[in-house]
C-alpha cells in the first residue's frame, strides 16, 4: 500500500538499518495534536511517538504530514509506535507563532502550489513570501491563481504575478467551473506529492475537492467585507487522487514567517540582483549614490517601489533569523550597534557642550 504513497527503492534502501531494528516503513497522512494517522504496507494506522523518540527529537523534527516515519506496531493497542523520521526531501517551514522555533508545515513535498484568489485579497507581496519560503523548502513552486471567474481582468492580474513570480509557473483556473483545472496534470503525476500552500479563503480546500472529484475537505463563505476566508481546513491532511498523485491541504496561514536563506531569496528576486552588477560603485548602497542602478530603475518605472521595498523586507527577516539562529553572529550584530549609539552619544554630547559654552 505505501507504494501508492511514494514509496521508491531510493526510500527502501536508505530504510535498510531500521529493518534491521525489526521496524517498518510508515507514512504520516494525517495529524490531530498528538496522533498520527500513518499509512503502512499493511493499511492504515494510528500512531504515537515513542518516549525515547519524542525527548531525543530535535526542534522541528517531530513528525508532520508528508514525512516518512520508522516503526513498530503494538499488538495489543493496535497502535505504532513511532521510533525514527527518515531524512527529508523537502520541507516547507515558517517561524512559529511568536517568532520563537520553526514549525514545519509539510514534508517531502515536491511541488509547490502557492494558492491565491482572484479576488480582493490578492496580494503580490504576500506571493513573494511564499515563492521565497517554497524555494527554501526544496519543492518547486508553482502559483495557482484560483476563482478566475470572479475577476474582471484575468490576464492583467496574471501578469502582475508573473512579474514577481521569477520563473515560477502562473495558472489561473476556476475550481468552481472546472475551467482550467487541467493546466495543473502535468505536475500531479503518479507518485508525485504536491502541497496546497496559501491564506485562509483562495480556495485550496475547493481546489482539492474538486480535483478529487469528491467533498473530501468542507469549505466555507468567504466574507464579503475584505474576502478573507474562514480556518474551514484545522488540520493537514495527504490525499491520493484518483490519478495516483498525492495532494497535502494546510490550513490557511495567517502570517508567514521567514527562516529561508539568503539563496532563495536571490532566486525570488533575480530581476532585482541582475540589476546591482549595473551600478557604478561595487558598493553602492542604492540610496543616493550617482549611477546607481537601482535609483535609476525604480526612477523609469522598470522596477516598482512596492517590489523593491518588499525585498529589503524580506532581506532584513532573513538576515535577522539568520542572526538569531547564530550566537556568534548576534553577538557580533549587538555590539557593532552598541559601538554605533556610543559614538553617537558621544558626538550629540559634544554638541551640546559646544552649543552652551556659545552663550
Amino acid at each position: 500500500m505505501i507504494n501508492d504513497f511514494g514509496w521508491s527503492d531510493a526510500l527502501q534502501a536508505a530504510f535498510a538499518p531500521h529493518v534491521a531494528a525489526g521496524l517498518t516503513p510508515a507514512r504520516v497522512v494525517a495529524h490531530h495534536r498528538g496522533l498520527w494517522r500513518l499509512v503502512t504496507d499493511a493499511g492504515e494506522c494510528a500512531g504515537r511517538m515513542s518516549g525515547r523518540f519524542a525527548a531525543e527529537a530535535a526542534q522541528g523534527d517531530h513528525p508532520v504530514v508528508g514525512d516518512w516515519l520508522a516503526i513498530s506496531r503494538e499488538v495489543e493497542a493496535g497502535d505504532a509506535l513511532i521510533h525514527a523520521l527518515m531524512p527529508r526531501k523537502s520541507a516547507f517551514a515558517r517561524r512559529a507563532a511568536g517568532g520563537v522555533g520553526v514549525q514545519v508545515v509539510a514534508a517531502n513535498v515536491d511541488i509547490a502550489f502557492l494558492v491565491a484568489g482572484l479576488n480582493n485579497d490578492l496580494n503580490p507581496r504576500r506571493l513573494e513570501r511564499y515563492l521565497v519560503a517554497a524555494r527554501d523548502s526544496g519543492a518547486s513552486p508553482v502559483v495557482v491563481l484560483t476563482k478566475a471567474d470572479l475577476s474582471l481582468d484575468v490576464d492583467g492580474e496574471r501578469q502582475a504575478v508573473v512579474d514577481i513570480a521569477a520563473g515560477a509557473p502562473v495558472v489561473t483556473l476556476s475550481a468552481l467551473t472546472g475551467d482550467g483545472l487541467h493546466a495543473l496534470d502535468q505536475w500531479l503525476q503518479p507518485g508525485v506529492t504536491a502541497a496546497l500552500l496559501g491564506s485562509s479563503g483562495a480556495g485550496k480546500s475547493t481546489l482539492l475537492n474538486a480535483l478529487a472529484g469528491q467533498e473530501l475537505m468542507s469549505t466555507g463563505a468567504v466574507r464579503e467585507d475584505d474576502d478573507r476566508g474562514r480556518h474551514t481546513t484545522t488540520h493537514r491532511e495527504l490525499f491520493r487522487l484518483p490519478g495516483g498523485a498525492l495532494l497535502i491541504d494546510t490550513p490557511g496561514m495567517r502570517e508567514l514567517g521567514l527562516v529561508a536563506d539568503e539563496a532563495a531569496l536571490d532566486e525570488s528576486f533575480a530581476d532585482i540582483l541582475a540589476l546591482m552588477p549595473a551600478c557604478k560603485f561595487s558598493d553602492c548602497t542604492h540610496a543616493s549614490e550617482p549611477g546607481c542602478a537601482i535609483l535609476a530603475a525604480l526612477g523609469d518605472g522598470s522596477l516598482s517601489a512596492e517590489r523593491w521595498q518588499s525585498y529589503l523586507k524580506l532581506q532584513r527577516e532573513v538576515a535577522f533569523v539568520a542572526r538569531k539562529d547564530d550566537s556568534a553572529a548576534e553577538a557580533a550584530n549587538r555590539a557593532k550597534w552598541k559601538s554605533i549609539h556610543k559614538v553617537q552619544r558621544a558626538k550629540y554630547k559634544h554638541r551640546r557642550d559646544n552649543e552652551g559654552g556659545s552663550d
